[in-house]
């Protein structure tokens, strides 16, 4: 009898719900009827936390005249605010936003510039890859070509373009490439 009790309240239970869903809308809608015209919803994205640790270095004129190259450099590309936080990260990963020359036995391999950009991985000419608006875009072509890269961690994004030995450690100047953008973007 048992069965036959649970049987009967999970079939009148399908049927409230059924009658509810069919009837429900209808009768919501007979009652307050609607215009019909489409609301817009404005959504915003909340920008991405930095992940882990964060790291922040002081700044000296030479190293603030390249935020403003790579700014300059993103927005002559078209590209969002977002491009240039991952392009200053990555720099200030690779170089802490020096434009590096030779540096002899000190040198990884035959790494350049604000990115650590090679000449023999085809990054361009040393002189290319020394100046900061040629590295900063030749990286920036490098990021359009990841798919999703807009909604990627900062540093998978940055590590798909440079190939990095330490794939992890673009992640800890997030915040402070975030604020240098916010500092700089419209200056």
């Amino acid at each position: 009898m048992n069965t036959i009790f649970r049987k009967s309240m999970l079939s009148v239970a399908g049927l409230a719900f059924a009658g509810g869903v069919f009837a429900g809308p209808i009768a919501a809608h007979a009652a307050n009827p609607v215009d019909g015209k489409p609301v817009a919803v404005a959504v915003q994205s909340a920008a991405p936390k930095p992940q882990g640790e964060q790291s922040r270095i002081t700044l000296n004129d030479e190293q603030t005249a390249n935020v403003k190259a790579i700014i300059a450099a993103t927005k002559k590309a078209g590209l969002p605010e977002r491009a240039a936080v991952i392009s200053i990260a990555t720099s200030l990963q690779e170089s802490k936003l020096e434009n590096l020359g030779h540096l002899g036995d000190k040198n990884d391999h035959d790494s350049l510039g604000l990115f650590q950009q090679r000449p023999t991985s085809g990054w361009g000419t040393p002189e290319q890859i020394t100046d900061p608006a040629y590295s900063t875009t030749a990286f920036l072509k490098g990021l359009r070509q990841v798919d999703g890269w807009q909604d990627m961690a900062l540093t998978d994004a940055a590590q798909t373009v440079q190939v990095s030995a330490y794939p992890d450690a673009y992640a800890q100047w997030e915040q402070q490439a975030t604020d240098l953008v916010g500092q700089y973007w419209n200056s």
